[in-house]
């Protein structure tokens, strides 16, 4: 598979090869070849919902058949974490398909996302079966109707990795909202999540006079209101947490005896996005600690998909930066975040302390950006390349009609550099 140097070239990053040119390059040689056949990729998740995506590669006794597999690798690592699935089905090629299996598998180079999408997250055998194009499953998508709602008494919770947030609202207007530091991520005790929790909610109904439904946002991946992957927890151990934790919020809905819904706060920042835009089609990313997407479908829905953009593939050059969670190079994590602020820092020569923290470097190079350095201004404009880029490659998979860029990297004068 051809790499391509981009027009536009990031200024502290040379080596850059975007994943949309690499796939536009592919696809133009596949459909001049004359040899091209259908492949299509199933994923399946939670209650037989199923995610289709189909494309063309090079059929079998073509000269460039091998550059197929690099393409249906990053394909399928695209659509795990932008969409989900437990049971990944490959029609086309039976040696496309059969090195998909191999890849993800116990003992195959991407072992991390087989573990974490079957295990961890669907709670399900993670599995690759191969087929022809004609045998997959067909599409069974189901979005859901989330917010917009304002009638009666509701309270909003959003848990931050640093403080939390309620607000009570009465009829669409608020009565009572209350932001307080909290520190969850080290701590080992359940409780502490479960009694924060319900001392926010008992808050904000203090000063209503019921509650009619509760809505809750947070970073993770939440699935049928459960907990299934959330950086909250990530003190819990592991032997308390599916007793304790994965129904958490089952157990809090149950105490107060009315409609809750948790749903990941990029799709909450979608929702809002295109409720302040009077439109839908929004595709949200916040550019913080990680890199966090949400998706509002031409319906105003959410969709139910993972919109996991920090392990979506955006570069693949073989020098790419490796993620060191799931160890795969190129993911947006180490593009849209202070990761990426930090990993371009000494490439701008800018003096800072490696050793200092991921979010005083971004101050640091944001109280540079606001002093004029140019070298704080290479940073993001590395930044607004590679989100150039990443867009045209998200479109494939997305199809928003509006991007809403947000973030801890997006404030201040930086954040116009990169738009």
């Amino acid at each position: 598979m051809k790499l391509i140097e981009p027009k536009v070239t990031p200024p502290l990053d040379p080596g850059f090869r975007p994943a949309s040119l690499a796939n536009r390059q592919f696809l133009e040689e596949v459909r001049a070849s004359g040899k091209a056949v259908p492949l299509r990729i199933a994923l399946e998740r939670e209650r037989g919902r199923v995610s289709l995506f189909d494309t063309e590669v090079f059929g079998e006794g073509a000269a460039e058949f091998e550059d197929n597999l690099q393409y249906v690798e990053r394909l399928v690592k695209t659509l795990l974490w932008a969409r989900g699935g437990w049971r990944v089905v490959v029609g086309g090629p039976a040696q496309v398909g059969e090195y998909i299996k191999e890849m993800y598998s116990p003992g195959g180079a991407r072992s991390f996302d087989y573990d974490f999408m079957g295990r961890q997250v669907y709670e399900k055998s993670f599995t690759v079966e191969v087929t022809d194009a004609d045998s997959v499953p067909e599409e069974r998508e189901a979005s859901v109707s989330l917010g917009r709602h304002l009638e009666g008494c509701r309270i909003g919770l959003d848990l931050g990795a640093s403080d939390r947030k309620v607000s009570a609202v009465i009829d669409g207007e608020a009565v009572f909202a209350e932001e307080v530091v909290w520190d969850p991520k080290p701590q080992r005790n359940p409780l502490y999540h479960y009694h924060q929790i319900m001392s926010a909610l008992h808050w904000a109904a203090a000063f209503m006079p019921r509650v009619d439904a509760i809505g809750v946002s947070s970073a993770g991946i939440y699935i049928d209101n459960r907990v299934r992957v959330a950086s909250l927890f990530r003190g819990v151990p592991e032997d308390i947490y599916d007793p304790q934790v994965t129904d958490l919020f089952l157990r809090v809905r149950d105490a107060w005896g009315c409609p809750l819904e948790v749903a990941n706060d990029g799709d909450v920042t979608a929702l809002a996005g295109a409720m302040n835009l009077e439109d839908n089609g929004v595709l949200g990313i916040a550019m913080g600690s990680s890199e966090a997407g949400g998706y509002v479908d031409d319906a105003g829905n959410i969709t139910g998909w993972l919109n996991e953009l920090a392990f979506v593939p955006v570069d693949f050059s073989p020098q790419a930066p490796v993620d060191e969670w799931s160890g795969d190079l190129g993911c947006g994590v180490q593009y849209f975040s202070q990761e990426c602020v930090a990993r371009l820092a000494p490439a701008a020569q800018m003096g800072i302390d490696p050793s200092k923290p991921k979010p005083e470097q971004l101050v640091d190079v944001q109280e540079a950006m606001a002093a004029g350095d140019e070298r704080a201004a290479l940073i993001y404009e590395t930044i607004g390349v590679y989100l150039g880029y990443a867009l045209a490659y998200y479109y494939d998979f997305y199809k928003p009609r509006h991007v809403l860029i947000l973030g801890r990297v997006t404030t201040g004068e930086g954040g116009r550099v990169i738009l």
